[in-house]
């Protein structure tokens, strides 16, 4: 069964256009950031990000350079302390952030949204979480070069997949 299982993962990176070395490299060696304050979680390689060594220590979340400094992943929450609802600050992203951009993946839910495309030659991931009835805001966001847009689109892919926005210290809004 083991065996069945290693063939069809190669298969799915061969037709993906991944190697196995490379999906090993980067997928290898992970490092989980659990928010105490807020409560989310994100997990990402650690053989690609690296914690901004510059950055101040804050509770509200952290600043993750490729070793390069050409990628960005920015991970954090913060009270929405203006009460704007999920829309407000949707549009006011698209409106402020990304004025420039041309998205391509806007998906929007009860209490999320992301907004992907591309501004500048650079390509954007952002995924934000309205938690605790909207007094909470939960975002990372990922920012790339375009031109290594087959390689980090897959990270941002799997880095997705390990996030778990916050309701708090205790998970019930504290």
């Amino acid at each position: 069964m083991a065996r069945i299982a290693l063939i069809l993962f190669a298969a799915i990176l061969y037709v993906s256009g991944v190697s196995q070395a490379d999906a090993r490299s980067w997928q290898s060696s992970w490092v989980t950031v659990i928010n105490e304050r807020h409560g989310f979680a994100i997990a990402y390689p650690d053989n690609i990000f690296t914690q901004k060594s510059d950055q101040p220590k804050t509770d509200e979340g952290g600043v993750y350079l490729s070793k390069d400094g050409k990628a960005k992943l920015l991970v954090g929450a913060f009270e929405n302390a203006d009460r704007q609802s999920l829309e407000d600050y949707r549009q006011f992203l698209i409106s402020d952030q990304y004025a420039t951009a041309k998205i391509d993946y806007a998906p929007v839910k009860a209490r999320w949204f992301v907004l992907s495309g591309d501004r500048n030659g650079e390509t954007f991931y952002q995924r934000v979480s309205f938690t605790c009835g909207g007094k909470l805001i939960n975002s990372w966001a990922m920012l790339y070069p375009t031109s290594e847009r087959k390689t980090y689109d897959r990270v941002v892919e799997a880095v997705a997949r390990t996030y778990t926005p916050g309701a708090g210290r205790t998970g019930s809004c504290d």
